[in-house]
């Protein structure tokens, strides 16, 4: 495939974008090869620039839970287009939109809308911070919450230590205020509270794990975590940027019955545009500015083509209700993957939640970052590289999420199974 034109045009993106690509993980450094480059999508099915097609498990990361290219998504935004791209003032349509959110999650009494989730997940802490007092946060190993500073950090020498930095550029000082815990262990939390209690604004979390694969929250972790914020007057942040109406018609939250003191949101709220939004209690959400002391802004918030879109999507999934559903394909899916994986003694873990899963090449249980760590990545490049061969697109990397969408089928389903057989055959 080197002298395709998806291998042309990442030799001619090399010579203006930074390695390639426009987001690490899209160079598949963790795979092999170079990216493919897409053209276009249609239901669960992308095009690439050298006319094949694959259906589709990435979905954008995500965002797209009824597939690409949904008709009523795309007419809402093109009407939503042609009276304006971008106004830089309050609009109706974004009122609709924060009222929809409300209504699915009631632990949102106030919101605000940004243009991407790491905007969403930095303005949270810095509201924790202003509403505790307090500096240090509490984030767990493995989960990932946008490129925010202070919390692309690595874990320090004991479970209880603060973090040093994880990306260059990062200031000691400020990764010095994140203390990196092991998901799922609530005794560290517990041992943390203990120590630093006084000094800690906020605990955030992914409630499902998406960003080292999909891991579920063991019973009574995220019901623990609530316990012990509460006890110590420290705020719980929801990263639902991923869960946020994955995995039902609302979030985590509605699933676990657990309501956080902020929520934050992305990838599905905006249809597939560039949409996220922050928000949790009256009491805490009116110390942002304009009614507070706390600062966060942005030209292109609450956008009215991804506000249109948005909307769409939400009252598309409302109607429809497509959860159960896929969630039947994707238990058909994943059992049928492992049953391939056996027969040709393949070392496989796989994991789902909703319409999330992910297939490990680990021959041991996964509970956490340090226990994904131990996963054949190796292999599992292998794996994505066959089955890309045969028209099945799998996240670039071991330690993604991959994702079902309403469009996706039962004969998406054989075709997929049809490729693993293949790709789990010995090299």
């Amino acid at each position: 495939m080197a002298d395709s034109r998806s291998a042309a045009l990442f030799r001619r993106a090399c010579r203006s974008l930074v390695g390639g690509v426009n987001s690490p993980v899209r160079a598949f450094k963790a795979v092999g090869g170079f990216p493919v480059f897409m053209e276009s999508g249609k239901g669960a099915y992308l095009k690439d620039a050298d006319g094949r097609r694959y259906i589709d498990y990435c979905l954008s990361w995500g965002p797209l839970i009824l597939g690409h290219a949904r008709e009523e998504i795309i007419a809402a935004a093109q009407r939503a287009l042609k009276k304006g791209s971008t106004f830089g003032a309050a609009t109706e349509m974004e009122v609709a939109l924060a009222e929809a959110l409300k209504a699915a999650l009631p632990s949102l009494e106030l919101l605000r809308l940004t243009s991407s989730g790491t905007e969403a997940v930095m303005s949270a802490i810095r509201l924790a911070r202003a509403h505790t007092g307090r500096d240090w946060v509490i984030k767990f190993a493995g989960c990932y919450h946008g490129h925010v500073d202070s919390l692309l950090v690595q874990a320090g020498s004991g479970a209880t230590t603060l973090g040093t930095p994880d990306s260059a550029g990062v200031p000691r000082a400020w990764a010095a205020t994140t203390l990196n815990l092991p998901y799922n262990d609530l005794q560290a939390c517990r041992r943390a509270f203990s120590k630093y209690g006084g000094k800690i604004a906020a605990v955030i979390v992914e409630p499902v794990a998406g960003n080292m694969g999909v891991v579920a929250p063991a019973p009574g972790f995220l019901q623990g975590l609530r316990e012990l914020t509460r006890a110590h007057k420290a705020l719980l942040i929801f990263d639902e940027v991923i869960t946020g109406f994955r995995l039902c018609y609302g979030g985590a939250q509605s699933l676990f019955n657990i309501r956080p003191d902020l929520t934050c949101l992305g990838k599905i709220v905006g249809g597939g545009l560039p949409l996220a939004a922050y928000g949790g209690s009256r009491k805490i959400m009116e110390r942002v500015a304009p009614l507070g002391p706390v600062y966060q802004a942005g030209t292109l918030s609450g956008n009215p083509v991804a506000v249109a879109a948005g909307l769409a999507c939400l009252k598309l999934l409302k109607e429809e209700n497509p959860y159960p559903r896929m969630e039947q394909l994707i238990m058909h899916l994943v059992q049928g993957l492992r049953e391939e994986a056996e027969k040709a003694g393949s070392a496989v873990q796989l994991h789902s939640v909703g319409s999330m899963f992910t297939l490990f090449f680990c021959p041991s249980s996964i509970s956490d970052y340090s226990s994904a760590q131990r996963c054949d990545r190796a292999a599992y490049g292998r794996f994505f590289n066959a089955m890309l061969r045969q028209g099945v697109y799998l996240p670039p990397a071991q330690l993604e999420a991959a994702f079902l969408s309403s469009a996706h089928d039962s004969a998406d389903l054989t075709l997929t199974l049809r490729a693993a057989r293949r790709a789990f055959e010995p090299a």
